[in-house]
Formats: structure tokens, sequence, C-alpha cells
């Protein structure tokens, strides 16, 4: 599949000026917020205004063999919407609007395009909102949430986008437009495809709509906890105490030291006691208070100093420590951000895990996790310029340190990704956690939607 000067005359006569040259878009579809970009120039970033405009790009991809990299708001964190050389970007950023909201059936039908933030702000106004709460809901689609099977900080009490999405319109490889899934709570007619395309990764389609589960603004009081304690692995085994006792926080974030540190410093905040962790989790509903003082009694048992607050504005100040992680890692250089889970038994054993490979690579690992299930974020921080094509190398002993760490996950009994995807990160351990039969059944999969493998070519499968 290499470049072909007919596709780009093919998709000027057709599509006009939703079809972009300029080097400035070609460049910066080449990167997302990973800090990595893909090598060469981008035949031209397609600006889609309406699904047949994703229609008209896909057939004429097919017909010249193109390769086509489908994008959203660019915010991945593994690599997978990043476009190549000769590849065209098939961004769905403009296809952003609310198509449908049904309060007496609980749904929404949105476009890909949509800002999380921006939903859940529109649905307020109907008493309703959509669970999932990616770290970047203020500049992640919709779209982009699906298509890497986001989390975020409540999926803990409320689910991942999985549990969140009833039905997909897809466009294949080829043009043609499929309706998935359906509108009801429950449907079994055929297999689920609705949710093989969650998570895929733009190999199976291009998402042009969806059907969202959404739920209620309950009533209740909001309250948020701050815990810090010694050390990590103390506030990971009083995570683990907490999910023990019963009590299922909406919220429950653990920062490490390296992690709070970096934070603090960020946002102006005194300078943290040396080797202090934190952990911050919030109560929602009618229950909140009586949960929260549960929570509060299990976390001062487990050796934790504990802030309690009802007002909703110190809650999200509290918050806003957790959420500033990315940004705080942008100011210690370039950082391979990467994304494990493991059973939340193991957590402590993991954080053992981290500071092993730490001690053994001679690195600082910056890690946060979402406690309540179990999923890290180990940021690998390193001196790095790009090079001449703007490509950032992740140096050899990085990523021999990761390869470590992702191996511990496993024997762990854990995954390579609760959230951000394989995309090209990624990809060469794939089969460490699949097996090679799985592996190969998962790419016959992905060709019987895509036979000619134009679609974001190169990402998950390395072959």
């Amino acid at each position: 599949m290499s470049e072909t000067p007919s596709a780009l005359t093919l998709l000027r006569a057709a599509l006009g000026d939703r079809v972009d040259t300029r080097p400035s878009s070609l460049n910066a579809a080449r990167a997302d917020k990973s800090g990595h970009a893909a090598a060469g120039t981008p035949l031209a970033v397609v600006h889609a205004r309406s699904v047949a405009d994703v229609q008209e790009t896909m057939r004429i991809a097919t017909a010249t063999a193109t390769p086509v990299v489908t994008r959203g708001a660019g915010t991945g964190l593994a690599g997978g919407a990043n476009t190549g050389g000769g590849e065209i970007a098939l961004s769905v950023r403009a296809l952003d609007a609310v198509l449908e909201v049904r309060p007496d059936d609980l749904i929404a039908v949105v476009e890909p395009g949509i800002l999380n933030g921006d939903l859940n702000a529109m649905l307020a106004e109907h008493g309703l909102w959509w669970a999932p709460d990616p770290a970047s809901r203020a500049i992640s689609t919709v779209g982009g949430n699906i298509a890497t099977g986001a989390g975020g900080l409540l999926c803990a009490k409320y689910g991942v986008v999985r549990d969140a999405v009833l039905g997909i319109d897809l466009v294949l490889a080829d043009g043609r437009l499929l309706s998935l899934g359906h509108r009801t709570v429950k449907g079994v007619t055929g297999l689920d495809l609705t949710s093989l395309v969650i998570g895929s990764e733009g190999l199976l389609g291009v998402i042009v709509g969806a059907t969202l589960k959404l739920r209620r603004v309950v009533p209740g009081e909001v309250c948020t906890i701050t815990a810090t304690f010694s050390d990590v692995r103390a506030a990971a085994t009083a995570s683990a105490a907490v999910t023990a006792s019963g009590v299922q926080p909406a919220i429950m974030e653990l920062m490490d030291a390296a992690s709070l540190t970096a934070v603090h410093s960020l946002l102006g905040l005194a300078v943290p006691v040396p080797g202090t962790a934190q952990l911050t989790l919030q109560t929602d509903g009618p229950a909140a208070a009586a949960e929260a003082a549960a929570i509060d009694r299990v976390l001062t048992a487990a050796g934790g100093t504990v802030i309690r607050t009802d007002d909703r504005d110190e809650g999200e100040a509290l918050l806003a420590i957790r959420r500033s992680m990315h940004p705080a890692m942008e100011t210690l250089g370039t950082a391979l951000i990467e994304d494990v889970a493991v059973p939340r038994s193991a957590l402590p054993a993991m954080f053992d895990e981290i500071a092993r490979v730490e001690r053994e690579h001679e690195l600082v690992i910056p890690t946060v996790a979402h406690a309540g299930d179990g999923n890290l974020h180990p940021n690998f921080v390193f001196d790095a310029e790009p090079d001449a094509d703007g490509v950032v190398e992740v140096p050899p002993h990085i990523w021999d340190a990761a390869d470590d760490l992702f191996h511990a996950a496993l024997r762990l009994g854990g995954t390579l990704t609760g959230e951000h995807g394989v995309g090209v990160l990624k990809r060469r351990w794939l089969a460490d956690e699949l097996g090679d039969d799985q592996w190969e059944l998962q790419r016959q999969i992905a060709r019987v939607f895509d036979p000619q493998g134009i679609l974001n070519p190169g990402k998950v499968f390395s072959a």
C-alpha cells in the first residue's frame, strides 16, 4: 500500500475543500498526546462534515488501496491515531452533533466528534449524564472514547465505555454503513458486534454515530476524601482494604510520591513529605455521607492521615490534583505514559514490582492508579529531542524497563492495557498476553471487516 497520486485527485474532486494538504495540518495529524509521532508526511487530512463524506473517503481509499487513520481530537496516549507517510487522516471531529436525547429511555444518539465534557454539560439540562469519565474528558471525543474503550476516574462504580454504549453506526473500509446494536436495554440477536467494535482502535471501521446508555443525576451529597500515607505500598494496601470493606466509592485514585511531588510543583502547592503517597476518594448519592464516614474509618485504621469534605468546590479542588497528572509529567521531560491493570488485590504487589523495576533499571517511574479497579499508569520520563521528521524515539533502556514492568503485570494476572489501547506503543507485547492462537484469530477477524488492511495499518497487530 503506497501513496497513490490518483487518491488525492479523487478526494479533491469528490470532497473539495474538505481535503486539507496544508503542511501544518499534515504535521499535526502525525502525533497525539503520547508525545510520539508517525514517520513521514500524510497524504491529506479529510475533514468530514457528514457520514456521506466518510463513506466517500473510504470508497476512494479502497479503490486506490490507500491507508486511512481515523482521528478525533488527537488525545490518545498509545499512538493509535498517528497518521504516517502516504496515509489519509480522516478527521471526524466536525461530526459533533447530539442527534437525539430520550430521557424516558435513558439514551442519547450522538456523532463521534462531540467532546465528552460538552456532551455531559448538555445532558445536565435534562438531569442526565454519560458515565465514562476519562481524565481527558474536557478534550477527548466520545468517538475516541469508544474506539479505545476508555475508562476514567468513575469507572469503579459506574463502569467503562463498554458498559455505556448500546449501538454504533460504523462505516466499513469499502464505504458501507452498518448500524450495530440496538436502542433497547436488552438485545441478544446475533453476535455482539457493538462490543467487538468498542476498543478496536480504528481497525474495523470508522465510528460515525453511537447510541449511548445514560444515567439520571441522583440527588444527594458528594463527599471527597484525601488520605496521605508514608509510602505507596501502604496507600495501595489501604485501597484494597476499602474494596474489601464493601463500600463502593465513585472515585478511588492513588498517586505515588513522585507523581504527587510533580503535581504539587506544577500547581504551586507545598512540597509533600518525601515518600508520601495519596489516595483521593469520592462518594456520591443518598448514602454519600455514611459511606465517606466508613471509608474514613478504614483509611485511618490503615495508617492514613485523612481529610474529608462535603463541599463540592473543595472536592473538585482536591480532584484537580489527580487530574493534573499529565501536565505535570510534561514538565519533567518526554513521557512514555503507560497503562497496565492487575486484579485489585494485587495492587500492592504491583507497586512492589514497580519499585523493583525502578531499582534494577535505575529509573524513577511516577505512577498513578485508578485504585478502585486496579488500573495503573506508570510514566517513563526521559530526555529526548525529535529527529528531522519530528519523531521522538524512546531510548532502548526505557523500553527494557517497560518490558520488565509489562511482564510483571502479566505474571500478577493482569493485562497490558486497561483503557489506553495498544496502538503503536504496545503492539510488540500483544501476543505475550493473548497467545499466538488468539493473536492470529483476532488478526483474521480484522481482515473480515477490512480485507485490504487499509484501516489504521501498523497499529495493534504488528504484521
